[in-house]
């Protein structure tokens, strides 16, 4: 009788053993562990299927295997559909279970681990440079991006003409996720937009006497071309800018004729009149008042400066004879004549050193 319940167990168990083998290799196969031995960041940039992102895995040294993750991802029903794009980080000797769990798409269309990297939105002049750095960090296509920012549907969606638009990217350190497309960017960008003109920072910019956000961030950047080196000054420089504008004076900013060159200008180390008579809507010394949008895209310090701008009467300045980057400002023509032959006589001395 025991020979035959022992019999019994063995054929059982053989049994149980066969049936259940699949399972048992896949709990095996989910206490497996990652083969890095430090953390490791991992991106899928493309839909990609189990096989490919198996391979994808081994290639770059967080698994040493390639049959154990397509068996478990097979089991859990990923493809390619549902394996989020993005950013990954992998601690060493992370469960496959985990692993593959962290891939998969959730209801908000992220992966289930995926992480947020740091985009910066720096101080570019042009906005179709912005694609490019934006690619280099996320998943934004920097041809797709530039399309966006000229399509009028897009520009009437945001409320910007195509010279305006610039005024809707604040320059800041942003989280994001690295499949971030063009669309979602642009988007982000105008919910940051919105958030910064609070009612307070919009009665400010009423106070100054500007009438939009945009002539706002136009000014900052005028601000910022003329001074990048000395914060201290650009609520003196704004304020000046104002008192031209209110006096009818205009601007005549170097900077906003430069813009109307492009790049071409970038290695010309002295402006000429030539350079100067240029017909373009942002040439300061051929329009009154502010150009048609930003000519760079300006620190947020400098934006609060114009809706703070320091109260003065000056409406003329000219560079200090140093090499501070700093100004001498006047408040008058024969004021402002005398410091530009102050200057004038340095740059002379400076020059004969040579």
């Amino acid at each position: 009788m025991a020979k035959k319940i022992i019999f019994a167990c063995i054929i059982i168990g053989v049994v149980g053993g066969f049936l259940f083998r699949d399972k048992l290799l896949i709990l095996w196969y989910s206490a497996e562990m990652t083969s890095n031995e430090s953390t490791k960041s991992f991106f899928i940039d493309h839909k990609m299927d189990v096989e490919e992102l198996s391979s994808q895995l081994l290639k770059e040294g967080i698994i040493n295997k390639k049959n154990a993750v397509i068996a478990l991802a097979t089991y859990k029903k990923l493809n390619e559909d549902n394996i989020a794009l993005g950013k990954y980080i992998v601690e060493s000797h992370t469960s496959l279970r985990t692993l593959l769990n962290g891939f998969h798409l959730n209801s908000l269309g992220n992966g289930n681990a995926e992480v947020e990297v740091d985009v910066v939105v720096p101080n570019v002049r042009f906005l179709e440079d912005l694609g490019g750095k934006l690619a280099a960090k996320t998943m934004v296509d920097s041809a797709e991006f530039v399309e966006l920012i000229n399509n009028q549907e897009i520009l009437k969606k945001y409320n910007f003409t195509r010279e305006e638009i610039p005024a809707m990217f604040l320059p800041n350190t942003y989280k994001m996720y690295f499949d971030m497309d063009a669309h979602r960017f642009l988007d982000r960008m105008y919910t940051e937009y919105k958030n910064y003109w609070t009612p307070q920072r919009l009665e400010e910019l009423s106070q100054v006497g500007l009438k939009s956000p945009s002539e706002a961030v136009t000014l900052a950047s005028i601000v910022y071309s003329e001074q990048s080196k000395e914060p201290s000054e650009w609520p003196v420089i704004a304020g000046l800018y104002l008192n031209r504008i209110n006096q009818g004076i205009p601007l005549q900013s170097d900077p906003t004729f430069k813009f109307c060159w492009g790049k071409k200008l970038d290695s010309v180390q002295r402006l000429l009149n030539e350079h100067r008579n240029i017909k373009c809507d942002y040439n300061t010394y051929q329009i009154k008042g502010l150009p048609p949008g930003p000519i760079c895209i300006p620190p947020i310090d400098v934006v609060s400066a114009v809706l703070n701008p320091t109260k003065h009467g000056y409406i003329f300045m000219v560079a200090e004879p140093s090499y501070s980057g700093k100004h001498l400002f006047a408040k008058n023509y024969a004021e402002h004549n005398s410091n530009a032959k102050i200057f004038q006589r340095w740059l002379a001395a400076e020059l004969a050193k040579n």
